[in-house]
């Protein structure tokens, strides 16, 4: 191969990384989730798909569609996603704070390995329920992109509301609060 095919060739390859790069900064710029997650954000109310996962918390499994009656926050984390550690405690906090008021914090751990879950709950000091999605079939039914990802649904089962990536400011946090409050409405 000549000079100039050569300097063709390794150009054409540069601006082909180049172009994936771009698509991968694009799409990480401008992440809205699944169809389940714009829907709900679109203000659809899209039904969430129910499941039944065992759990890590505690023995025995746990059925989506057994909290109805309650809001629900579905909270998709692993123990190796760094923003899930920075939002574990305001979940925390929210468990704590509303339990008392028919909301249910549920955490769903995606493509994870239980010990490494385990390890994770006692180190951010999770109390709420726990379940192990190890394959990720149920994160799959919710359109997951990534994590964390969080969904509130309302006391019949509606998706009300989706947050994709971390909840972690101020402004994040008061989306949360009026989700939970809205879905209590309904």
């Amino acid at each position: 191969m000549g000079y100039r095919a050569r300097l063709a060739a390794q150009g054409a390859a540069i601006g082909l990384v180049a172009l994936l790069f771009i698509l991968l900064a694009w799409s990480l710029l401008h992440r809205d989730g699944g169809s389940l997650a714009a829907a709900a954000n679109r203000g659809e109310r899209p039904t969430a798909p129910d499941f039944t996962l065992d759990r890590i918390d505690r023995d025995g499994k746990l059925t989506l569609s057994s909290l109805r009656g309650k809001v629900v926050v579905v909270n998709y984390w692993a123990s190796y996603c760094y923003p899930c550690r920075a939002e574990a405690p305001f979940l925390e906090d929210v468990w704590r704070r509303d339990r008392g008021r028919d909301v249910v914090v549920l955490g769903v751990d995606w493509q994870d390995f239980r010990g490494d879950a385990r390890r994770f709950m006692r180190r951010y000091d999770v109390s709420f329920p726990v379940v192990h999605d190890g394959p990720g079939d149920v994160g799959f039914d919710y359109g997951i992109t990534g994590l964390p990802e969080t969904y509130v649904i309302d006391r019949h089962g509606k998706v009300v509301e989706a947050f994709i990536g971390a909840i972690n400011t101020d402004e994040d946090r008061a989306r949360l609060r009026s989700a939970i409050a809205n879905a209590h409405t309904t």
